[in-house]
């Protein structure tokens, strides 16, 4: 299954800020961000439905997150 979230997640510091967020909060999952989008998108792919988490998770950040269908 892959999640596509559109982020307000700007640079590659702040994704360093997340990568342990990430990396501890969802197993087996493989994720990127494309920064040359407009949508700052980040895209997981995970065999569970983890969508509101990820969400969620990158709102406790103070990041802009909302899954794309």
């Amino acid at each position: 299954m892959i999640h596509v979230f559109k982020t307000s997640v700007k640079n590659k510091a702040q994704i360093k800020k997340l990568k342990p967020a990430l990396d501890s909060s969802f197993q087996d999952i493989k994720w990127n961000f494309d920064l040359e989008d407009c949508d700052k998108i980040l895209r997981i792919e995970s065999k569970k439905n983890i969508g509101k988490k990820v969400v969620n998770l990158l709102r406790s950040y103070h990041f802009d997150c909302i899954e794309l269908e």
